[in-house]
């Protein structure tokens, strides 16, 4: 029997790679019979870079770059086993964890080390990108990459900007001549599920901002700021990016990226790609896939809900595995023959995290059980 088990990372407890593993092992300990294949999953945000190096036999590039508040850093990018191909996720470069609370203010953060990593990979002979932007500490419509690249933004005194969003709404001229003529070569697939413009009521500075330390005055003044940068160049390159869905992701940085060669596209679909998700599933006779929580939102473009939508194409059933089933779980089963949660009665969130091997473990085994008895 044909068993793919393809899951999203439990967050906080199991990397995807960890939890396909742990539930390999369900499976292989209840019968030698079952034939696994393990694809995990990711959606462009936390764990992308791992399961795409995993996925095509890549390998991790350590590098230093600039952090979130303009320090240096130790950080690492994927290179895929193409060896053209780099992975970079924005959150392991300027992301929200990386910034202290008390220094939380997206006036003071920069892109810079997005730039400077990309910069790295093409000279390691890269063309082919594929950056993940969940979880970003920034709001700098992608100033700073776009300063990492080699393009020139002046003040109204014609004096070059520092790279940081205080910065934004103080840019008169941008030169894009100046940049590195190798990103010209380069192609950048975004991996992002986020749809808002750069500006306005549903923009990158009054949807993301406050999570990033901005007060209500300061997100009007950062979304006008952005709105400013925007128009400006706009102007320059007579281009029409400002109020494209997605523009707004990361704080503007997917508004930077529509200015180069790049597409915007689900992370769910784009790791499946590269994961041969879908022959693997054509193959199978049975879908395993999880999360660390589960509810009517799953149906939303999250990983588990792709997935059973890939077998479902195949008339192949999925079942959900997940650490919790919350509210509304009930419409998962438009997409999920099955939906299971790892806990076992009442537990404390410490306890079932500290325990989530064990507990997918059982749960999963109890899955292997019943498929085997169908056999």
């Amino acid at each position: 029997m044909n068993i793919v088990i393809a899951p999203d990372s439990f967050k906080g407890s199991l990397s995807a790679l960890n939890a396909g593993t742990m539930m390999r092992k369900a499976f292989e300990d209840e019968w030698d019979g079952f034939n696994i294949r393990v694809i995990p999953m990711a959606d462009g945000g936390e764990g992308t870079l791992d399961t795409l190096v995993y996925s095509t036999n890549g390998k991790q590039i350590e590098v230093e770059a600039t952090g979130p508040l303009g320090e240096k850093i130790k950080t690492v990018y994927g290179m895929l086993g193409d060896m053209n191909t780099a992975v970079i996720e924005m959150a392991n470069i300027a992301g929200l964890p990386m910034v202290p609370k008390d220094k939380l203010n997206p006036l003071n953060t920069t892109s810079y080390g997005i730039g400077e990593v990309i910069l790295d990979a093409a000279d390691k002979g890269c063309r082919r990108f594929i950056v993940g932007l969940g979880g970003s500490a920034t709001n700098d419509g992608g100033l700073g990459m776009l300063q990492a690249l080699g393009v020139t933004f002046l003040d109204e005194n014609n004096e070059v900007i520092e790279p940081y969003g205080h910065s934004v709404g103080k840019v008169r001229k941008v030169d894009f001549s100046t940049m590195k003529s190798i990103i010209k070569d380069c192609y950048f697939q975004i991996a992002s599920d986020v749809d808002n413009p750069l500006c306005g009521p549903k923009g990158a500075s009054y949807i993301f901002g406050p999570q990033k330390g901005a007060d209500k005055q300061m997100v009007e003044e950062l979304d006008q700021a952005l709105k400013s940068y925007g128009e400006v160049i706009e102007q320059t390159l007579n281009k029409n990016v400002l109020n494209l869905g997605g523009a707004g992701a990361a704080g503007g940085l997917g508004f930077a990226f529509l200015l180069l060669n790049s597409k915007l596209e689900s992370g769910a679909k784009l790791v499946a790609e590269f994961s041969n998700l879908a022959e693997a599933i054509h193959k199978a006779d049975w879908v395993l896939t999880g999360e660390g929580q589960s509810d009517y939102q799953t149906l939303y473009g999250k990983v588990p809900s792709y997935v059973a939508k890939v077998a479902k194409q195949y008339n192949v059933n999925t079942s959900l595995v997940s650490g919790s089933l919350g509210k509304g779980f009930e419409k998962l089963y438009e997409d999920f023959i099955s939906c299971h949660s790892i806990t076992k009665g009442p537990m404390r969130l410490e306890e079932c995290m500290i325990r989530a091997g064990e507990l997918l473990y059982s749960e999963t085994k109890n899955i292997a059980r019943l498929l085997r008895a169908k056999i």
